[in-house]
Formats: structure tokens, C-alpha cells, sequence
């Protein structure tokens, strides 16, 4: 194979530490404002992970500036190797500073601190610690900066504030971003990258303020901002946002953060700047919306008339009602965006809603959001496809295209997405298959089966918790090493999408081109 530009790999690894460190640095404020003992931890953290990336830089600094598209898929796998790894730091270090805090000795296992950390970065969500009012306010912190530049993309970060990336930039986003783009923001994807950062920073301190007059104190709301516009859902609470239950306004806050979170940010871009046609004839936010809507409403009917009539007497008040309304549309759009907070224990409805939830597990919110899973655009693409193939069928001799946004789609793309489709559904198969003899072992019950299917679904889609045995509220610590680090890899699957990472283990993409 033609040689690889090692020294721009290793470059533009470098420039993710150092922007990992000074996230570090920020942790470090914290900790100084709550003294809660990890200063030095931080500090050491980040002066390591800083010096390292100093250091690459600095070796590296007559690389080649341009890379092309399989030099862009390595950048993007080895820099997220170098974050993950550099953002469990400050769980190793707190074990040096703090050798005698039982919560950390107890929790800050090797696997629990990649656990954490990749739940972080890949805005899974799900959390190993059972008692997380316990730990170090930093701590809580980083968790949820980890979320926060995870959600939008560390690469993409990258690309906004280094414009000397040129083509190569591009062949970065669409490396750590691979979903359907039939629209640009800006021709130039280092503008792109920038707009979409700006609007991603503007919105997390729009609604921190929300949540702060809302209710929340400062360093809830930050968390909680950061957390959830990047569809993860770590909380500072054990019982995550039901802590704030009796708080109706931060629960319609926490809704449209979520539903703005699995909407595509150059939308969201265009309805800063008022171009409400736009957004509206956009093919997938109508999709996204209507997928919304028509959920909700079957999760409400459900609530209203069967579920919440045998907890009160007044089964039919105004306050059923909008409590059912509330309640429906919070956990539909949770779900759906990948977010997965909940206010109510779901599992525990019917199972009509139970299977409601599982199968937006697939579906996962817009492409060019913070959400997970295999996205609308693709399902619409998909059913789409399938309704022309009827039409071909008939008329076998003509050339029926599929048509999105009132465009053709080049045939190519529908075969991509055909193909992620088929790999995503093998993965989970093949994953929950695997989990299950990791986790249970050859004798595993039928619940345990349907515990595989489930979190391994939610692992891949990024949502977070499951359902039953780990749903809504449940740590994951009572899982094997094992099982954490199948999911860990299922985790920054999902996060990539599939194809780039799994490209790597494929021989031509290491053959001569």
C-alpha cells in the first residue's frame, strides 16, 4: 500500500490532547471553587495529556497538511484511541491524590474508569457509579464535559479552529460524521464545522440559563446543559432528573434541549438566522417531527386512559391530562433522540409501550445532530427505496430513481445506506449474542436473552439504559469486565457509525490504491 502520512496523524492526534487538556484545566477551576481535593489531580492530568500533545506536535511539525480519505478514517480512529485514553487521566490520578476515598478506591476500577469515560465521549450516558452525589464535584464535571465534546465531535472541534486543515477537514468531518448530507451550511467545511460548534456552544449556555432560573443551582445546570443538548444523559443526581420531578418548567426545558439535540444542526443554524421555510421543507425534519407526534400520541392514549386511571381516582382531570402529555412526549423524544433520561420508570407501563420504546432504539435521531443510532434519514431512505422497488417491479424497464428533498439520489447512497442498515442489524445480532455468554454465561434465562437484545441495542444506538434488568436509573457496574468492554466497543462503534471503524479490519483498505 502506498505510504502512510504518519506525521499528520500523529499532528493532528497531538492537537486533540491539547484540546483535551485544556478541558482538563477548566475541571480544574471547578475543583478549586469546590476544593474538593483533585486540583493537583486535574492539574496533573491535564499537564501531562498537554505535554504529550505538545510534544507530537512539535516532532511532527514539517508534516504533510493534506490528507486524503483513508488517512482521514485512521485520524479520526487513532484520535479518538489518544482522547479516550487521555480522558480517563483524571479517574487515574484521583486514586494517587484522594488513595483514601472509599468512593473513589471502590469505583475507580481499570474498567469502570474506560467504561465511564467512553459512555462519556461517545454520549452513551450510562454510568457505572451507583452513587454519583458522592463524587468529587470536578469529577462530576469532567463526566459531563466528556458528554459535551463527544456530543458534536472533538474532530469537528478540530476543524473549526484549525482552517489550515484545508480538503483534508473534509475528509475528517465526514470521516467522525459519515451520515447522509444532502445540504451544506457553508461550501467551506471549515465554516461548517465552526458555525455548527457556535451553535452548539450558544444553545448549551442558552439553556443552562433555563435550567438555572428554572430551579437548578449553577453547577446543575451547567452539567445538565452540557449532558443533555449532547443527547448523553449523565446526571449529578442518583435519581437523575426525577430529582427535580416536582419542577414541571424544567421538564418541558429538558424536552426541547432534546428534541433540538436529535434535530440537525444546520437547521437549527437556519432557524437562528429565521429561514423557517427551509427547516420546514427539509424531508427529514418533517419525518423527525411526524416520528415525534405520532408516538407520542399512542404513548399518551396509553397513559391517559390505562395506565395513570389505576394511580388516581380522578381519572379524567386536567391534570391527568397534561401530566399523560407530558410524561408521553418526554419520554418519546428521550428515547428517540438517544438521550434517555426519564422522569417515570417505563419499563414498567405496558408492554405495548415497552415495545414502542425498544424500536425507537433504532431509529435514533437527524443526521448532522448529537444523537445516536441508525438515524431518520436513513429509515425514510430506506422506505422509500422500498415503495419505488414496486413500482420497478412493474415497470421493469424503467428508471425509477428514489427521490429525497425533491432531488434524485444517486443510486450510490442508496446502496450505503442499504449496507449500514444490514451491518447495523448483524452487529447487534452478532453483539447480543456475544454479551450474553460474557455476561450470563452458556445457562442464561430467556429475560437474560431479552437483557442481551436490549442493552446491546442501546450500546450500538448510544442511547444509554435498556430496559428491565437495566433500564431507566440502573448502573451498569453489576455487569462482567467483559461485558463492559464489549459494550465500550460497541459504544465508539455506534458513535462512528459503523464503517468507520469497522473499515479498518477490511484487507483493501490497506491494499495499494
Amino acid at each position: 500500500m502506498k505510504s502512510l502520512n504518519i506525521k499528520v496523524i500523529l499532528n493532528l492526534s497531538g492537537v486533540l490532547l491539547l484540546l483535551n487538556a485544556l478541558f482538563m484545566f477548566i475541571a480544574t477551576c471547578v475543583s478549586i471553587y469546590f476544593n474538593d481535593h483533585l486540583i493537583s489531580s486535574f492539574l496533573l492530568s491535564g499537564s501531562l495529556v498537554g505535554l504529550a500533545g505538545g510534544a507530537m506536535m512539535y516532532f511532527t511539525r514539517d508534516r504533510r497538511k493534506h490528507i486524503n480519505k483513508r488517512e482521514g478514517y485512521i485520524v479520526v480512529c487513532v484520535g479518538w484511541l489518544f482522547l479516550i485514553l487521555s480522558g480517563c487521566m483524571p479517574y487515574v490520578t484521583s486514586l494517587i491524590f484522594l488513595p483514601n476515598d472509599h468512593v473513589i478506591t471502590e469505583n475507580f476500577s481499570v474498567v469502570n474508569i474506560v467504561y465511564e469515560t467512553v459512555s462519556g465521549y461517545t454520549a452513551t450516558g450510562t454510568s457505572i457509579y451507583d452513587d454519583v452525589e458522592s463524587l468529587p464535584k470536578s469529577i462530576l464535571f469532567w463526566r459531563s464535559t466528556t458528554n459535551w465534546i463527544g456530543g458534536m465531535g472533538i474532530i469537528v472541534l478540530t476543524i473549526a479552529i484549525l482552517p489550515f486543515l484545508g480538503i483534508g477537514g473534509r475528509q475528517l468531518f465526514m470521516a467522525e460524521a459519515p451520515g447522509i448530507y444532502t445540504d451544506k451550511i457553508h461550501p467551506r467545511i471549515t465554516e461548517t464545522a465552526k458555525n455548527l460548534w457556535l451553535v452548539y456552544l450558544g444553545l448549551t449556555a442558552f439553556f443552562a440559563a433555563l435550567l438555572y432560573f428554572g430551579g437548578m443551582n449553577l453547577f446543575d445546570a451547567a452539567n445538565h446543559s452540557m449532558s443533555v443538548i449532547a443527547t448523553a444523559g449523565f446526571s449529578t443526581k442518583n435519581d437523575g432528573i426525577m430529582y427535580w420531578n416536582n419542577n414541571v418548567f424544567i421538564q418541558y426545558v429538558l424536552i426541547a434541549m432534546m428534541f433540538l439535540g436529535g434535530t440537525n444542526f444546520a437547521l437549527i443554524y437556519l432557524m437562528i438566522k429565521g429561514q423557517f421555510k427551509k427547516i420546514w421543507s427539509n424531508e427529514e425534519f418533517r419525518w423527525w417531527v411526524g416520528l415525534l407526534a405520532v408516538t407520542t400520541s399512542i404513548v399518551f392514549l396509553a397513559l391517559f386512559f390505562i395506565i395513570y386511571p389505576n394511580y388516581t381516582t380522578e381519572t379524567y382531570s386536567w391534570f391527568n391530562f397534561e401530566h399523560s402529555f407530558r410524561s408521553a412526549l418526554f419520554h418519546v423524544v428521550s428515547i428517540a433522540s438517544t438521550t434517555a433520561l426519564s422522569v417515570e420508570d417505563y419499563s414498567n407501563w405496558l408492554s405495548v409501550t415497552t415495545l414502542i420504546f425498544f424500536a425507537l432504539f433504532f431509529i435514533g435521531g437527524s443526521a448532522g445532530s448529537t444523537s445516536g443510532g441508525i438515524t431518520v434519514i436513513r429509515h425514510v431512505i430506506l422506505l422509500k427505496n422500498s415503495w419505488v422497488e414496486f413500482k420497478r417491479i412493474l415497470h421493469p424497464n424503467a428508471i425509477i430513481p428514489v427521490r429525497y428533498n425533491n432531488r434524485s439520489l444517486n443510486q450510490t447512497i442508496v446502496f450505503h445506506v442499504m449496507a449500514f442498515f444490514v451491518m447495523f442489524m448483524f452487529t447487534w445480532i452478532a453483539s447480543s449474542i456475544l454479551f450474553g455468554l460474557l455476561n450470563y454465561g452458556v445457562t442464561m434465562s430467556f429475560q437474560n436473552i431479552l437483557t442481551s437484545l436490549t442493552i446491546t441495542a442501546s450500546t450500538l444506538g448510544n442511547v444509554g439504559p435498556g430496559l428491565g434488568e437495566y433500564g431507566p436509573g440502573t448502573s451498569m457496574n453489576s455487569l462482567t469486565d467483559s461485558a463492559k468492554l464489549l459494550c465500550c466497543f460497541l459504544m465508539i462503534l455506534g458513535r462512528l457509525e459503523l464503517f468507520t471503524i469497522l473499515i479498518l479490519f477490511t484487507p483493501a483498505f490497506w491494499k495499494n490504491t
